[in-house]
């Protein structure tokens, strides 16, 4: 399936959609948003690398701020950086389109406020950020990378067949919900204390699971006498 311009959906989804699909909803779908300290810093970060800048070393390319869109996948976004090694300076000329000649190999870089997660959700965003690239510059690439601010660390991301299954799939679910429109109900779970949106979705007093154990606990049969 090939995607309309007009239907395509923001990479930066795929991250929420995989940390909690309600969260996803909420910003997407009924367009909320509630600010706090952990966004605040996160947003100030982006905007300074988004402002824009290319460092010139030698063999290498720093670019910031490149819109890129999948019409395979229905997805669109703007990388933080994209750097880009010469391999071959008299080779294929596969970025032509950035202004540069000769063979050079790309890497994604995707910029996060906080630590190092277990779950794929960054992953999946940066590796969906790469297949736009790939997409858009008919190239291969293999690694990318996330850049921690909180911890000051890189963390270099294979992009193997099951990092790029797993976006693939994140990425139907993501046109799926949108297909439905319907905000899916709270979830109570350890995490939802590091959302944002805590005090919007209000998961311990929505949550479907405790509300049924307080209704059965209430009113739960008599014993006969």
């Amino acid at each position: 399936m090939v995607f309309a311009e007009s239907e395509l959906l923001p990479v930066s989804a795929l991250q929420h959609l995989l940390f909690c699909e309600r969260q996803c909803a909420l910003i997407h779908l009924e367009l909320q948003w509630e600010e706090n300290r952990l966004t605040a810093l996160g947003r100030i970060e982006h905007e300074r690398v988004d402002e824009g800048y290319r460092e010139f070393r030698r063999g290498r390319r720093q670019i910031a701020g490149l819109h890129i869109r999948s019409l395979q996948l229905g997805l669109y976004g703007r990388l933080d950086v994209l750097e880009l090694d010469l391999i071959d300076r008299q080779g294929l000329d596969n970025a032509l389109a950035l202004g540069l000649k000769g063979e050079w190999a790309f890497y994604p870089v995707e910029f996060k406020h906080g630590t190092l997660k277990e779950s794929d959700c960054d992953r999946v965003q940066l590796c969906a950020q790469a297949l736009c690239l790939e997409e858009m510059m008919n190239v291969r690439i293999a690694e990318a990378s996330l850049f921690y601010h909180k911890i000051r660390r890189r963390e270099d991301v294979a992009l193997d067949a099951r990092l790029r299954q797993s976006t693939l799939d994140a990425a139907s679910r993501l046109q799926q919900l949108f297909t439905r429109g319907i905000t899916p109900p709270p979830e109570y779970l350890p995490h939802c204390r590091s959302c944002s949106l805590w005090e919007l979705c209000l998961p311990k007093r929505l949550d479907r699971k405790r509300f049924h154990h307080y209704r059965n606990k209430l009113f739960q049969p008599q014993d006969e006498p």
